[in-house]
């Protein structure tokens, strides 16, 4: 990084993810110049219109390659199968790497062709990538030159289980059940019928039942306990509305330990690992909020809803125990465009060059 500040590609900053990677980065404080890249021929304020005024404009990939070795990031917003074709030669010419889609996540090659369906064609490039989680990996992303940003729905459900896994009060061997809802943003930029406000407009969408493909990189990431690998039971549709990451999951707690667990119990537990308000972990938030009325009523404000994050790279967190069947619950909640993609890759951003972590993303939910 020369005194100028950073220099920075957003190679397909066509799609949702990458022009959100450029909004945040015009708002940062320490980055100098913003290079998106298009293989279409439409300005860049015509396909983004919201960045009107911006002075930014569309690139060609290779001629961004090609200058590599002047840049200080690259941002990847491709496709999966994009970046390990990308990633060699912009290393190569010095350039530090994040990549937003799913091809370095997974350590071991045979690990991605089963959640994805291809042949790693970089694996050797694998044991360096450093997963994304931020409040995770602060150590390893300070030295790191390719950085494997987690999925949206992963990193939601990674930030709401890890407190209660780690202290080892799941069931061994019960699956986790974790009920997803998307933005239709999730789906992607490239038109489908499906995904159409006027057929998903008052209603829901679910998808990949049968197996969805972030559920392999949950199990490889969430802290085991005693009865070896989690297996997660991943459900997923998109909602009716444009952008955010629901996520509700279900933890059956280990039958020696559901007496001692209680919602304070849990409350307790997640605000002393990430802290309480904005101390400690300042993007992630513990709804700590008191249970009003009797056992039935419906007590909304203990929980987070979507509205109070969409916008923002924070993670909301709520909490509860179901007494009776030893069920813990976790509700959380992102932006699947910022904390769940753009803010979380330039949060690891800001670690990589010794930032302020929060820099060019202190605004709270819409």
């Amino acid at each position: 990084m020369s005194d100028d500040g950073i220099r920075a590609a957003v190679i397909g900053g066509t799609g949702y993810t990458g022009g959100e990677t450029c909004r945040l980065l015009l708002g940062h404080p320490q980055v100098s110049e913003i290079l998106p890249t298009s293989r279409g021929t439409e300005s860049f304020e015509r396909v983004h219109p919201n960045l009107l005024g911006s002075g930014l404009r569309f690139h060609d990939a290779e001629d961004i390659e090609a200058q590599a070795s002047s840049l200080d990031v690259v941002f990847l917003c491709t496709p999966s199968g994009e970046a390990m074709r990308r990633a060699p030669a912009l290393l190569d010419a010095g350039a530090r790497v994040i990549d937003l889609s799913a091809d370095f996540r997974f350590s071991d090659p045979l690990a991605y062709r089963a959640a994805h369906g291809r042949e790693h064609t970089a694996p050797q490039l694998l044991p360096e990538a450093v997963y994304g989680v931020t409040e995770w990996h602060r150590d390893l992303l300070a030295g790191a030159r390719l950085v494997a940003n987690p999925g949206c729905y992963v990193i939601t459900a990674l930030l709401g289980l890890e407190p209660l896994l780690s202290a080892r009060l799941a069931e061994p061997g019960a699956p986790l059940h974790i009920a997803a809802v998307n933005g239709t943003t999730g789906a992607g930029i490239k038109p489908r019928t499906e995904t159409l406000h006027a057929e998903v407009h008052g209603s829901m969408l679910p998808y990949s039942l049968q197996g969805h493909r972030h559920a392999p990189e949950l199990e490889d990431r969430l802290p085991g306990g005693p009865g070896g690998p989690v297996t997660v039971d991943l459900s997923t549709a998109h909602g009716p509305f444009a952008r955010g990451i629901y996520i509700q999951a279900s933890v059956r707690v280990r039958e020696e330990m559901r007496e001692e667990v209680s919602r304070s119990m849990l409350l307790d537990l997640y605000t002393e690992r990430y802290g309480a308000g904005s101390e400690g972990e300042f993007f992630v938030r513990v709804n700590t909020e008191s249970g009003t009325g009797g056992l039935t009523d419906k007590d909304y404000r203990r929980y987070p809803g979507l509205a109070g994050v969409t916008g923002s790279n924070f993670c909301h967190i709520g909490l509860d125990y179901d007494v009776r069947r030893g069920i813990a619950k976790v509700v959380a909640v992102t932006d699947n465009l910022v904390k769940g993609a753009a803010g979380s890759a330039v949060q690891n951003m800001n670690v990589m060059f010794g930032l302020d972590e929060t820099a060019g993303l202190r605004g709270y939910g819409l």
